[in-house]
């Protein structure tokens, strides 16, 4: 499971659950339930880490929970 926050929602354009990682642009993965959604999101992360490797960019860092006091 991956350490990136998952932001999921519903998208009636693609009719699907989308899930987004927020720290990663362009990263997000859907699926017609919110498990499968979320199960499609640690692939794709793994894949968008992967490429970012392969061409020697950045790969921020998990931000985790927020707390606020």
């Amino acid at each position: 499971m991956s350490n990136y926050k998952a932001i999921i929602y519903w998208s009636n354009e693609d009719d699907a659950f989308i899930a987004e990682a927020q720290e990663l642009p362009g990263c997000a993965a859907d699926g017609p339930t919110r498990a499968a959604a979320l199960k499609n999101f640690d692939v794709i992360i793994k894949e968008w880490i992967e490429t970012a490797k392969s061409l020697g960019r950045t790969i921020p860092e998990p931000k985790g929970r927020l707390v606020f006091a």
